[in-house]
């Protein structure tokens, strides 16, 4: 299974398909975070959305994040996702501006100074509304293992940097962890094939079942156990039929 789908052909169904637009590190990095905190819903929604978001920022970014004037925002006080609001996208830019002056990369506010990612995700967390102007509704949607999230949308755009391999569906920029240490993105989809395939016994999708499911999948690859987000995801998804093990 992670063999039919870990392949090129994926790439245009599926957000991921938005930061493969560019080639660009700060612009694969700023897509591929915002695309994935975007990521609930419909794939085809959500891919509509992120290509207006970035035809907004003139497909451009990190240039547009640092250059732009405050008329260049306008347009985007008209933008909305679900519960994703016009103040959320520009306390992002608002974030990003901030931190990509003094920055070259957005992978120093992840692994600056650890290589455990349910570490690194707190740290980012806290890092991202660093300020006393951060809208208290945007915290939601930049989730915190803190308070016990499954952080999956943070985990997938963790996958897409790190991971590397011959298939060209994820980018593996960022050197600082290796895939191994990276924690499976747990979605409706994963959690409940996960479960019907007996690697995961616990009954609520927060942090304990990502480390419970990620532990499991070590064990089938202990080099590259979120390889296995791929199959787990299509399943769900697609509602093919499977057999515990």
């Amino acid at each position: 299974m992670v063999n039919e789908y870990n392949r090129p052909d994926f790439i245009d169904k599926d957000p991921i398909s938005i930061p493969h637009k560019f080639s660009k590190l700060q612009d694969i990095e700023i897509s591929a975070f915002w695309v994935a905190m975007l990521s609930w819903g419909q794939r085809t929604t959500i891919i509509s959305k992120a290509n207006e978001l970035m035809a907004m920022m003139d497909m451009a970014p990190h240039d547009f994040i640092l250059n732009h004037s405050p008329k260049d925002l306008k347009p985007l006080v008209q933008f909305k996702h679900r519960t994703f609001q016009p103040d959320d996208t520009l306390y992002f830019i608002d974030f990003f501006k901030r931190y990509y002056n003094h920055n070259d990369s957005l992978e120093s506010a992840f692994f600056s100074a650890t290589t455990d990612v349910k570490t690194a995700l707190s740290q980012y967390h806290n890092r991202f509304f660093d300020i006393d102007y951060a809208p208290k509704r945007t915290k939601k949607h930049v989730s915190t293992p803190v308070r016990k999230s499954s952080c999956k949308r943070l985990n997938m755009f963790l996958r897409w940097m790190v991971r590397s391999d011959d298939r060209g569906v994820d980018f593996g920029l960022w050197k600082s962890i290796k895939p191994a240490e990276l924690m499976i993105p747990l979605d409706v989809h994963v959690f409940k094939v996960a479960q019907q395939l007996k690697l995961l016994k616990r009954d609520k999708a927060d942090w304990s079942a990502v480390e419970e499911l990620t532990a499991n999948l070590r064990r089938l690859d202990s080099y590259d156990p979120v390889k296995y987000d791929y199959a787990l995801f299509s399943i769900g998804a697609e509602k093919r039929t499977i057999t515990p093990l």
